[in-house]
């Protein structure tokens, strides 16, 4: 048997527009893992309104001396696990649980970054998110085979400079689709 197992780790998965499931209509994941056992990824295009990354270091009780942090906003990264915090950087600095994705990005998942980003001493650009999304085994691979996900190797442009009300469009924009003029519906010839 021939193994076609391509990673998308690394990449977006940008939503068709007939994907209208409630978790992941018009959104953007960055795949941090995938292997043949699966994969996780964050959502990266669903801000919260509700929070600020003042408020998630207050309930932390992480003192912030870098008033700067206070007001960055937090993306909800999937319904799996939304107490559980991931940051998105680059691979700067040298902390106790950070997963390498490429060569200029990284995901960590410990508090000692958020401690650093509160004194100022955290990487300068940065995307806090709350949950993540997952796969079993074979799942991604069918969904997108299905048509419900576009990939495209992932753009740090994207993620830190762009507005996250921007990014569906910007995404899809990479492969050269305007996402808008895809139709939603689907049929048979």
């Amino acid at each position: 048997m021939e193994d076609n197992f391509i990673s998308l780790q690394n990449h977006f998965l940008i939503a068709m527009p007939l994907l209208n499931d409630f978790n992941f209509a018009r959104a953007v994941v960055y795949i941090c893992a995938h292997t043949r056992n699966g994969a996780m990824g964050v959502i990266v295009n669903r801000q919260i309104s509700e929070i600020n990354l003042g408020e998630v270091m207050a309930q932390m009780d992480i003192n912030i001396t870098n008033e700067a942090v206070s007001d960055v906003p937090v993306f909800l990264g999937g319904p799996v696990q939304p107490e559980r915090g991931f940051i998105i950087h680059p691979p700067f600095g040298s902390w106790q649980s950070t997963l390498l994705i490429g060569d200029n990005l990284a995901v960590t998942s410990s508090q000692d970054i958020l401690h650093a980003m509160a004194k100022g001493d955290g990487p300068e650009e940065f995307l806090v998110i709350l949950g993540y999304v997952g796969w079993e085994e074979g799942q991604l691979e069918e969904e997108v085979a299905n048509n419900y996900w576009l990939t495209t190797p992932a753009v740090s442009e994207i993620l830190f400079h762009t507005p996250s009300e921007d990014r569906w469009k910007a995404a899809a924009a990479l492969i050269g689709i305007d996402i808008a003029n895809i139709s939603s519906e689907t049929g048979h010839a």
